[in-house]
C-alpha cells in the first residue's frame, strides 16, 4: 500500500507502507508444486534441527564442547527458516501477497541475524575442531563450557548487532515509488533498488561489512583446518588419521555449502545481480541449507545414531 503524505507545501508525495513479495514464479501452474516442495522441506527442517537438539539434550554422552555448538547451530537454522519459509508458503497459496513495512523490516532484521550468527558459529566451531586434534591434552581447559557459552554468545552479539546496523540503514530509506519486492523475501538487493533515497553509502557499509564478516569467518575456518591437516599428516596411525578426518568431514561439508552461496550471493559487484539468478541462491541458503545441515552431521555420526537408538530403545521399553 502506498499512502499520500504532505510534503513540501503544494505538493503531494507518496511513503509506502506495506510492501508486495512477487515470490520465486508468478506461474500460477507452479504455485501448488513449489507449495508442497517447501512445505516438506520446511517440516524436514523443523523435524531434523528440532530432533537435534533434543537427542544432544537428552543423552550425557553428548554433553561436549561439539555438540553444544551443533544443538546451537540447530537452533539458528530452525529459526533462520522459520522467519522466511511460513510467509513463502503463505504467499504460495494466497492472492494477497503484502507485508507490511513493519513486518519486512522486522523479517530483514531477524533473517540477518541468524544468517550472521551462522557464519560466526561454523568459524567457531572450526576452531573447536582444531582445539581437539592440535592439542588433545588441554581440549578440556581450552574449551571449557565458559569460553564455548562465550563464544557462543559472542556469535549471536555480532550476528544481531550486524543485523542491526543493516536493517536501521535500510529501513532509514525512503520508500516512494513501486512497493514490489522481486523476491520471496525482504532481502537487500531488491530492496535498495525500490528507495527512492541515494542507496550509494548503503551499498558500501553492506558491502564492506559484509566481506569483513564473512571474510573473517573464512580465514578462521580455513587457518584452523590447515592446523587440523598439519596435526592430522603427523599422526603415526592410520587409524588415528581417519577417525580425526572423519570428526571434521561434516562440518568441512556444512561450511563448503553455507559460505560458497554466501560469497556468491553478496560479495559481488552490484552491476552482475541478477534477480531471478538471486532467487535461486537464496532458495539454497535460506530453505534447503538449514534442512541439510542436521542430515549432515547425523548421517556420518556414530556418537548421534547411537544416540538415537538408545533413546527409541528406551522409549519401547
Amino acid at each position: 500500500m502506498i499512502r499520500s503524505i504532505r510534503g513540501i507545501p503544494g505538493r503531494n508525495q507518496t511513503e509506502v507502507t506495506e510492501f508486495v513479495l512477487l515470490g520465486l514464479s508468478e506461474n500460477p501452474d507452479l504455485q501448488g508444486v513449489l507449495f508442497a516442495l517447501f512445505l516438506s522441506i520446511y517440516m524436514m527442517t523443523m523435524v531434523g534441527n528440532l530432533g537435534m537438539m533434543a537427542v544432544i539434550r537428552i543423552d550425557r554422552c553428548l554433553h561436549t564442547p561439539m555438540y553444544f555448538f551443533l544443538s546451537s547451530l540447530s537452533f539458528v537454522d530452525a529459526s533462520s527458516s522459520s522467519t522466511v519459509t511460513p510467509k513463502m508458503l503463505v504467499n504460495l497459496v494466497s492472492d494477497n501477497k503484502a507485508i507490511s513495512f513493519n513486518g519486512c523490516a522486522a523479517q530483514f532484521f531477524f533473517f540477518g541475524s541468524f544468517l550472521g550468527t551462522e557464519c560466526f558459529l561454523l568459524a567457531m566451531m572450526a576452531y573447536d575442531r582444531y582445539a581437539a586434534i592440535w592439542n588433545p591434552l588441554q581440549y578440556p581447559v581450552l574449551m571449557s563450557g565458559r569460553i564455548c557459552f562465550m563464544l557462543v554468545a559472542t556469535s549471536f552479539l555480532a550476528g544481531f548487532g550486524n543485523a542491526a546496523i543493516h536493517t536501521g540503514m535500510t529501513f532509514r530509506l525512503s520508500f516512494c515509488g513501486s512497493n514490489k519486492i522481486n523476491h520471496f523475501y525482504c532481502d537487500t538487493p531488491p530492496l535498495l533498488k525500490l528507495s527512492c533515497s541515494d542507496t550509494h553509502i548503503n551499498g558500501i557499509v553492506i558491502m564492506a561489512s559484509s566481506s569483513f564478516n564473512v571474510i573473517s569467518c573464512v580465514l578462521i575456518v580455513l587457518v584452523s583446518y590447515l592446523c587440523i591437516l598439519i596435526a592430522i599428516l603427523k599422526m603415526p596411525s592410520v587409524e588415528g588419521r581417519h577417525k580425526a578426518f572423519s570428526t571434521c568431514a561434516s562440518h568441512l561439508l556444512a561450511v563448503t555449502l553455507f559460505f560458497g552461496s554466501i560469497l556468491f550471493m553478496y560479495l559481488r559487484p552490484t552491476s552482475s545481480y541478477s534477480m531471478e539468478q538471486d532467487k535461486v541462491v537464496s532458495v539454497f541458503y535460506t530453505v534447503v541449507i538449514p534442512m541439510l545441515n542436521p542430515l549432515i552431521y547425523s548421517l556420518k555420526n556414530k556418537d548421534v545414531k547411537q544416540a538415537v537408538k538408545k533413546i527409541l530403545q528406551k522409549n519401547r521399553l
